[in-house]
């Protein structure tokens, strides 16, 4: 009796998605991403942190959940990467909508060898006139320096991830850091077509703080100051979605753990920043 044929499907391009406290977030996504085109020849690995959540049920029968143990975006990326199968590698934020052709966007894109990896056009999914002004003056910033931000979907071959040692381990902007490496690879290309995100950092904390704050924040790391001292403003409450702000009992706690000052609103814990 001949043996059955197992046949193994090697995916063509693996999903990353790190997740801190954010399982209802991720259902959305991955409720989109169920009905992309071709989600059937890719994979998708959600990097969760140790915090406890219902990360695992969501995904389940969606996902390939891990916990490798750190809980920055950049630990989770690399520990997702490392995990992956695909030629390409796909980053997503838990709170983004790729377009609905994105895979085979990414696809032709990355069939010019020239091309290394890139990104999505950036659009906040909510309404209102201060976000659609920040994603104009977001995209006029990116278009000149292709430094992509990670809520735009940041794609690479997986073969120059490696080459490149991944993300560096940065608690803020290493996704600055990482589109800054990349370009200087090949062709890092800027999909023009929209991948809608959350604004809800934004929209928690106040539009246009928040926009300064990350201004502020990536003109110190171009200029090679330090960034890290921030982080937790940046993140927020482990226990709470991304970008929440800090209860007001423990705000100021927060500010006298990070040296220097760029401003009042800053010393009251208020600043919000993408992710």
């Amino acid at each position: 009796m001949t043996p059955p044929r197992i046949t193994i499907v090697i995916p063509r391009i693996s999903i990353v998605i790190p997740v801190r406290n954010d399982a209802g977030a991720l259902g959305r996504t991955l409720d989109w991403l169920a009905a992309l085109p071709g989600i059937g020849r890719a994979e998708i690995i959600v990097a969760a942190a140790p915090e406890p959540d219902p990360t695992e049920r969501v995904a389940e029968g969606r996902a390939r959940v891990i916990r490798p143990g750190g809980s920055t975006r950049a630990e989770l990326m690399n520990a997702g990467a490392a995990a992956a199968l695909g030629e390409i590698l796909f980053f997503l934020h838990a709170d983004s909508f790729p377009p609905p052709r994105a895979l085979a966007l990414i696809e032709t894109t990355l069939a010019d060898p020239r091309a290394v990896g890139g990104a999505f056009e950036h659009l906040f999914d909510e309404p209102g006139w201060s976000l659609r002004a920040i994603t104009w003056i977001n995209r006029i910033r990116y278009r000149i320096t292709h430094n992509w931000y990670g809520d735009q979907g940041i794609f690479v071959r997986a073969e120059v991830f490696l080459a490149l040692g991944g993300y560096r381990d940065l608690r803020l902007l290493e996704d600055v850091d990482f589109s800054r490496r990349l370009k200087r690879r090949g062709r890092s290309v800027l999909i023009r077509v929209p991948l809608r995100t959350s604004g809800r950092r934004f929209l928690a904390r106040g539009p246009w703080r928040t926009f300064f704050m990350c201004v502020w924040l990536v003109g110190r790391h171009t200029l090679g100051l330090d960034t890290e001292r921030y982080a937790e403003r940046w993140r927020g409450p482990a226990n709470r979605a991304p970008g929440a702000r800090w209860p007001e009992g423990i705000r100021q706690s927060v500010s006298r753990s990070a040296p220097g000052s760029p401003g009042r609103d800053e010393r009251r814990g208020d600043w919000g920043a993408r992710g």
